[in-house]
């Protein structure tokens, strides 16, 4: 399943306001990522499209199941990772932005190997 990055940071912003707050909408998405109003408008037509997430009338956004399997796992990593970070003695703030950033990226080998090395268990 091939999805761009900015795709995946936004289904796993969504999923960590789903568990915040209990529902998603448009603006909550732009304030957690710090983008436009009209980018995340673009970003939800596009994942809509794609079958990522439905929206009602009301504009409140639920992820399907396709979504939440990819906003788990991008989710997961972030938190493996920003944990392993801070095991190495990287401070929480630095520790959560590479996170955001490595989680991308690191093959399913390497990730895999830092769960081992931790003793995670993955899902």
């Amino acid at each position: 399943m091939k999805i761009l990055k900015a795709s995946e940071d936004y289904l796993e912003a969504m999923l960590m306001l789903q568990e915040k707050q209990g529902f998603i909408r448009s603006i909550d998405i732009a304030e957690e990522l710090g983008v436009t109003k009209p980018s995340v408008t673009y970003a939800t037509k596009r994942l809509r499209e794609n079958g990522y997430i439905t929206m009602d009338k009301d504009g409140l956004i639920t992820l399907t199941d396709s979504g939440m399997e990819i906003a788990s796992r991008i989710y997961e990593r972030h938190k493996v990772l920003t944990e392993f970070f801070v095991e190495l003695g990287v401070d929480e703030k630095t520790a959560r932005e590479d996170a955001c950033k490595v989680e991308h990226d690191v093959s399913v080998k390497t990730f895999d190997a830092i769960c081992r090395h931790m003793g995670i268990m993955k899902k």
